[in-house]
């Protein structure tokens, strides 16, 4: 279930450098659990409120209470009802003082279950409280967790029939494919909300940075179901691990191949190690395109290159800047049209290859358009710098 164990992350900060998040300096995928908090998206409830979650609730959203709609269920393979009965026993509440999160069963070893959660719900705690679907309550022992990727692993030194590991599924999830969101949204226990894929390779955005390589879906994300699953319809797989709503009908949720990249070196060494290039990263604009007199139109343009970097030695930065129509447009950079002969044609394609392919001191090749010539160029990735203590 769990196939490879380190492989790459790298942050692109918010002013779109592809970088370290304070330092602006590496390509890949980001992500810091902060943002989240400050929005709420850890309920935080009353004494009275956490005996809300005592009854499980099924708040299903799809259209398929008539008969039309039960066929095109059993076309599908997709039963809300069977998929809610044969998941939720997975599903675990996180519980902090007066606040409450979501996580799942990803693992289980002969005396321990390690649960999936967000970073940003166990907010720097060392232990947190567990609430099984079934009312059982355990101490949980944080074991690792990054804040650039959010996610986090919680130990709970016993093993149950109730607390069975969910699969996570290894096929690219596909837009309109049926989904479930579950969770303990508002504290409520045991709650699944329906929806679909909406979009795929999202990059969605965090105070820090951008995190690329998540899932869009219309699955209802409210505050409580952070760090919760979100499962294919028909099979029960993990798709992604629900981080955010962002807006009505959009939410948000970290990818399966980002989680079984990430987490199983947080159970085995509670850290991950970035990937680092060194370089400030912009999409192929047409005004890019104009002023450096380009004949390619999809791309990533290489602004500059930070200091003493991995990419110092190999990719050349803009030199001077020209304005078009009031707007400061580089000039003299190079443009990656391919990494190890995968195309690119955004930073998203970039930044996903590097956080799902690479880790640090991997060598890879980048295809590069330099004055108007087409050349293939070696990077030996670096690890990423420790940066606010991250």
């Amino acid at each position: 279930m769990h196939r490879i164990r380190t492989l790459a992350l790298l942050l692109v900060t918010l002013a779109m450098v592809i970088s370290v998040p304070a330092a602006g300096v590496a390509v890949g995928g980001v992500a810091t659990g902060d943002e989240t908090r400050a929005s709420g998206d850890v309920t935080v409830v009353s004494d009275d409120q956490h005996a809300i979650g005592d009854s499980p609730t099924l708040q299903t959203q799809s259209q398929d209470n008539q008969s039309g709609g039960e066929q095109a269920r059993n076309r599908t393979g997709c039963n809300y009802v069977s998929l809610y009965e044969e998941t939720i026993p997975s599903i675990v509440q996180i519980q902090l003082g007066r606040g409450l999160g979501s996580g799942f069963v990803y693992e289980t070893s002969e005396n321990a279950t390690y649960i999936v959660t967000n970073e940003h719900v166990v907010g720097g705690n060392e232990s947190v409280g567990i609430r099984g679907s079934e009312g059982d309550l355990h101490n949980g022992t944080v074991v690792g967790a990054t804040a650039f990727a959010d996610l986090a692993v919680v130990r709970v030194n016993a093993t149950s029939d109730a607390l069975e590991p969910l699969d996570v599924s290894n096929a690219t999830p596909r837009p309109g494919q049926r989904v479930a969101a579950l969770g303990s949204p508002y504290g409520l226990e045991s709650t699944i909300t329906s929806g679909i894929v909406s979009g795929v390779n999202r990059s969605m955005p965090t105070e820090a940075g951008r995190l690329p390589n998540t899932i869009q879906t219309d699955a209802p994300i409210n505050p409580g179901n952070s760090g919760g699953p979100l499962v294919d319809c028909a099979t029960g797989d993990v798709l992604g691990v629900n981080r955010a709503g962002g807006g009505e009908n959009i939410g948000f949720a970290i990818s399966a191949a980002l989680v079984d990249r990430i987490v199983p070196e947080l159970i085995e060494t509670g850290e991950y190690a970035y990937p680092y290039l060194g370089v400030r990263a912009l999409p192929l604009s047409q005004p890019i395109v104009e002023a450096n007199d380009l004949s390619v139109t999809e791309g990533v343009y290489v602004a500059g290159v930070l200091g003493a970097t991995p990419a110092s030695d190999a990719l050349q930065g803009a030199d001077q800047s020209v304005q078009i129509d009031g707007a400061t447009v580089p000039v003299g950079g190079d443009v990656i049209v391919a990494v190890d002969d995968q195309s690119v044609s955004t930073r998203e394609d970039l930044l996903s290859y590097l956080l799902t392919e690479t880790a640090p001191e991997d060598t890879i090749e980048l295809t590069i358009v330099r004055d108007g010539q087409e050349q293939t160029v070696e990077v030996t990735l670096g690890e990423r710098p420790p940066t606010n203590g991250a």
